[in-house]
């Protein structure tokens, strides 16, 4: 197989996620083709969200492109910090930070049941934008927990006990929300055809 698979992030933890599972496809962040993309992600949904960023790129590069939008949902905090998991702790948020806040809210907390979504849109030039689905069940840890990943995986251990931050991007990109989400993008043939056809 070849082809070119234009994402519509600057984030590199993303975009090694996406490596990991497209590895037979050249996988190219928007940054990489458009230093100064950008886009505000107004919706309150992560299937809202991910639509705009590829419909926005799609539309600048006249070509196939995907985007995803994703984020940590925890129980106990009514399902924060959601779709604002990438700026939790404030406009300058870093991973750091995000966990460090995440854990104060969690302090004294027993039940710390969360889950990870990721909706992956799909916009074709002319077509409908699709979208794709993943989620990944677990629970919040205590403290940070190994040295991989990125974002809030350190905090993350999923239901079959498997910690985040212990495992690699390849063997993350086997159970990820967001290799789930790509698993179903790629089972819709005729349209994952046109992606690969950059």
């Amino acid at each position: 197989m070849s082809g070119k698979i234009v994402i519509a992030t600057g984030n590199k933890g993303k975009i090694n996620d996406f490596k990991a599972v497209f590895t037979d496809y050249e996988v190219v962040g928007i940054k990489e083709m458009l230093s100064d993309f950008e886009v505000e992600e107004t919706a309150d949904t992560f299937g809202g969200n991910a639509i705009l960023k590829a419909e926005a790129a799609s539309e600048a590069l006249g070509l196939p492109v995907i985007s995803d939008d994703s984020g940590l949902s925890v129980n106990a905090l009514e399902g924060a910090p959601g779709v604002y998991s990438a700026r939790y702790s404030g406009v300058n948020a870093t991973d750091e930070s995000n966990n460090a806040k995440l854990l104060e809210a969690l302090e004294g907390v027993t039940e710390r049941s969360a889950h990870f979504t990721c909706v992956i849109a799909l916009s074709v030039p002319g077509e409908e934008t699709r979208t794709y689905t993943g989620v990944l069940e677990g629970e919040i840890l205590t403290e940070p927990f190994g040295t991989y990943g990125f974002g809030y995986d350190p905090l993350f251990r999923t239901s079959e006990g498997i910690y985040l931050g212990m495992i690699n991007s390849g063997e993350k990109g086997k159970i990820s929300h967001r290799s789930k989400a790509l698993k179903e993008l790629m089972k819709d043939k005729e349209v994952f055809e046109k992606l690969t056809s950059n």
